[in-house]
C-alpha cells in the first residue's frame, strides 16, 4: 500500500510552462572556417605548388684581382738556398744541437764527431811547433855569439894578435849558426803546417751551418755513423737538411702557349693552399730559358714580395698573373654571386637563396663586376646557395628541386 501511495505523488507543472531550451552553436562552421584558413595558409606557403627544378650556385668570395688577371699556374713553394748539411770525414756523431724547425745562423755548430784521435794530433802537432820556437831562440843565440867572436878575431887578425887558423874557425861557426837559424826557421813552418793540418782535420769532425737557415729534417742521430759517400751499411751522408727561408720562391708550370703572357717583373698574386683566406703578392722573378718537352711547359719562379713565418718549402701554391699591380684597396676580398642569380621583381634586385627544399626570395644591393662574377655588398653571405636564372613562376617559400649535374 505505502508502494502504490509513493507511485501516486508526482509535481504538477503549472499550465502553460515551457521547459529549458538547448542553444545550438555553429560548431560546423567554425571547423570548416578554420579548415579553410589552414587551407589558404598551405596555399600560400606553396604547399600544394609542385617543386620547380633550378640549378644553384654557391656564393663565394673572390678578390678584385679575378678581374685583371691574364693567367693562372700551380706549383709548389721551393727553397732556392737548400742543403743536405754533412761531415767530410767519416765518424760516429757524438753531439747534435738542433731539431726539426731550430734556426741557426752561418758558422754555428750544430752537430759534433768523436774527434779523441784528431784532437791528440793536434795537441802533438802544437807542442812540435814550441820545440820548433825553443830551437830557433836557441839557434839565434848561437849565431849572436858566433858574430861575437867572429868581429873578434877578425879585429885580432889584422894586427897579428890571432892566427888565421883561429879566424877561420871562428868564420865557419858563424856560417853554421846562420844554417842553423834558418834550419830553425823552416821547422816552425813546417811544425805551423802540420798544426794548420790538424786542426783542419779536427775541425772537420765539427759540423757547421753554412749559412742562415732553418733546419727542416734531422737525419742522423748520436750514435749514428756519418760518412761524405754514405756508403757503409747504416751510415747517414747527411746529418740535417737545412732551407734559407728568405730565399722561398714558388716554381710553377707555364705552357708553351701561354708562356707569352709572362714576362720578368710582373706583378702576380700567390695563393697557399695551406692559407686560402690569404692573397700575398708577388712578381715574376725568373722565366728559365728551357722547356719541358714531357709536358709542354716552361718553368717560371716567382718570389714573394713579403714575409711569412707561415710560408713553408713544398706547400702547393696557385699564382695569378695579373695585367697591373694589385691597388691598396683591392686586397680585400668580396662577397660574389653569378649575375645569372640577380633578378628585379617588384622594383628590387632579388636572389632566391635555397634553404632546405624551398626559396627565400632577398633583396641584394650589388657592387662591381669581377670578371665573370659580380660583388654583392648585402643580402647574402659566402656559402649560401642560390638560384640561377630563376623563373617567372618562381616565388617566395617556393618548393623546389635541384637539377642535379
Amino acid at each position: 500500500m505505502a508502494n502504490e501511495d509513493l507511485s501516486k505523488l508526482k509535481i504538477e507543472k503549472p499550465s502553460g510552462a515551457a521547459g529549458p531550451v538547448r542553444r545550438r552553436w555553429p560548431y560546423k562552421w567554425i571547423i570548416a572556417g578554420l579548415a579553410v584558413l589552414v587551407l589558404l595558409i598551405l596555399y600560400a606557403r606553396g604547399v600544394f605548388t609542385p617543386a620547380v627544378t633550378v640549378k644553384v650556385a654557391t656564393v663565394s668570395t673572390s678578390y678584385p684581382s679575378q678581374s685583371f688577371t691574364l693567367l693562372n699556374a700551380s706549383g709548389y713553394v721551393v727553397a732556392q738556398r737548400k742543403a743536405a748539411v754533412a761531415s767530410k770525414t767519416t765518424g760516429r756523431l757524438i753531439w747534435t744541437g738542433v731539431e726539426e724547425g731550430s734556426r741557426v745562423q752561418e758558422g754555428q755548430i750544430i752537430a759534433r764527431l768523436e774527434n779523441e784521435d784528431v784532437t791528440a794530433n793536434r795537441n802533438q802537432a802544437l807542442a812540435n811547433l814550441n820545440v820548433s820556437l825553443a830551437s830557433l831562440e836557441q839557434a839565434k843565440a848561437e849565431l849572436n855569439n858566433a858574430a861575437v867572436d867572429f868581429e873578434r878575431e877578425k879585429g885580432l887578425l889584422g894586427p897579428g894578435y890571432t892566427t888565421k887558423a883561429e879566424y877561420d874557425a871562428a868564420e865557419a861557426r858563424l856560417k853554421k849558426a846562420k844554417a842553423a837559424v834558418e834550419s830553425a826557421e823552416s821547422t816552425i813552418k813546417a811544425s805551423r803546417a802540420a798544426l794548420r793540418a790538424a786542426e783542419v782535420a779536427l775541425e772537420y769532425t765539427l759540423i757547421r751551418a753554412p749559412f742562415t737557415a732553418v733546419v727542416l729534417t734531422k737525419n742522423a742521430d748520436v750514435g749514428d755513423i756519418v760518412t761524405p759517400i754514405g756508403a757503409a751499411a747504416d751510415a747517414k751522408a747527411a746529418v740535417v737538411t737545412i732551407a734559407d727561408m728568405d730565399s722561398l720562391q714558388v716554381e710553377v708550370d707555364v705552357s708553351e702557349s701561354n708562356i707569352g703572357k709572362v714576362k720578368g717583373g710582373q706583378p702576380c698574386e700567390i695563393q697557399l693552399d695551406a692559407l686560402p683566406d690569404t692573397r700575398f703578392r708577388g712578381e715574376v722573378h725568373m722565366i728559365v730559358p728551357t722547356a719541358d718537352r714531357t709536358k709542354a711547359t716552361v718553368l717560371v719562379k716567382v718570389r714573394f714580395l713579403e714575409k711569412d713565418k707561415r710560408i713553408l718549402p713544398e706547400m702547393s701554391a696557385k699564382v695569378a698573373f695579373l695585367s697591373r699591380p694589385v691597388g691598396a684597396g683591392e686586397r680585400t676580398p668580396r662577397t660574389t654571386v653569378n649575375p645569372a642569380a640577380v633578378v628585379t621583381r617588384n622594383g628590387t634586385q632579388v636572389v632566391f637563396v635555397v634553404r632546405e627544399d624551398r626559396v627565400v626570395e632577398t633583396p641584394v644591393s650589388l657592387g662591381q663586376r669581377l670578371g665573370e662574377v659580380v660583388e654583392v655588398t648585402s643580402g647574402v653571405k659566402a656559402g649560401e646557395r642560390v638560384v640561377i636564372s630563376p623563373p617567372e613562376k618562381l616565388k617566395d617559400r617556393s618548393p623546389v628541386k635541384i637539377e642535379e649535374k
